[in-house]
């Protein structure tokens, strides 16, 4: 698993297998936004297999965090998760999806729900040793949590320095993609513009190398907000074009390029989506 459910790797995380494996079709529908259809895939599976079914929740979050909408669903897949998670590794990667759910929730959905997901993500701190593989992407999160919650920004920068160093050592480069863009957005908060551009740079290269199509156009309009102007205007143009494509999600990346939002997406209430207060630099929720 990677980064937010099924990943583009191989169990070794050494890449994609020759032989077409399920895996391989979850992910294809994963980065083209069809979570859904990858989520009745593993349908069968989760009934009794905890892996599948905690890797069917991860997909339905990740809806859940591109649309803004779906959340019954999501808390459904991850109850059926829970209930079956057996051993202390199980119980923690469940947690630490408790954790991501409740932050998303506050930022996207109706209701702030810090409190249960700095309490899933302390539990799941708590089952995981600190070499174990789950801990790069729990530091991510408390980092999203940090940085666009708590407004903390040097402890989401310490969370996402050790997810993205732990996530370098596993050969996890969807969740490197992720570190990589939040690193160079704080970096810019610094004024920091050569450094938050290699960031973002380097985050677009990987989305594009692993066939994440969901997730270019975020890492797009990133890289223009450190850009000339006239390279600026292509990347959004660019953007854009993918968000339409893939039927206006992100929601919250859709709200800032002027697209219009799809049926059944939650509108955010109080701060921007991306959890800043007006008149900061722009980020991402994820």
């Amino acid at each position: 698993m990677s980064e937010h459910g099924w990943g583009p790797n191989d169990p070794d995380g050494q890449g994609r297998a020759a032989t077409e494996e399920p895996g391989d079709t979850v992910w294809r529908l994963r980065s083209r936004a069809c979570w859904q259809e990858a989520a009745e895939l593993l349908r069968p599976a989760a009934e009794r297999d905890p892996e599948a079914a905690l890797g069917r929740a991860e997909l339905l979050i990740e809806q859940c965090l591109f649309t803004a909408a779906n959340w019954t669903p999501a808390e459904q897949a991850l109850r059926l998760a829970e209930a079956l998670a057996v051993g202390t590794e199980q119980r923690a990667a469940a947690a630490c999806a408790r954790g991501f759910l409740a932050y998303v929730a506050s930022v996207l959905g109706p209701r702030d729900r810090l409190d249960e997901a700095q309490a899933a993500l302390g539990r799941t701190s708590a089952l995981l040793p600190p070499d174990a593989p789950g801990r790069p992407l729990l530091d991510f999160r408390r980092g999203l949590v940090a940085e666009n919650l708590l407004r903390d920004r040097s402890a989401a920068w310490i969370a996402y320095r050790r997810a993205h160093d732990g996530a370098g050592e596993r050969g996890d480069e969807l969740l490197r993609s992720y570190t990589w863009r939040h690193l160079a957005a704080l970096a810019l908060s610094r004024g920091d513009r050569g450094n938050a551009r290699e960031g973002f740079d380097a985050s677009l290269r990987l989305r594009e190398q692993l066939g994440f199509t969901v997730g270019v156009a975020p890492a797009l309009a990133a890289l223009a907000e450190v850009s000339e102007p006239a390279e600026a205007a292509r990347l959004r143009a660019e953007a854009t074009r993918l968000v339409q494509a893939l039927g206006g999600v992100p929601v919250w990346l859709a709200r800032q390029l002027g697209q219009a939002r799809p049926s059944g997406a939650v509108r955010t209430p109080g701060p921007p989506p991306d959890g800043r207060i007006a008149g900061e630099t722009r980020g991402t929720i994820s």
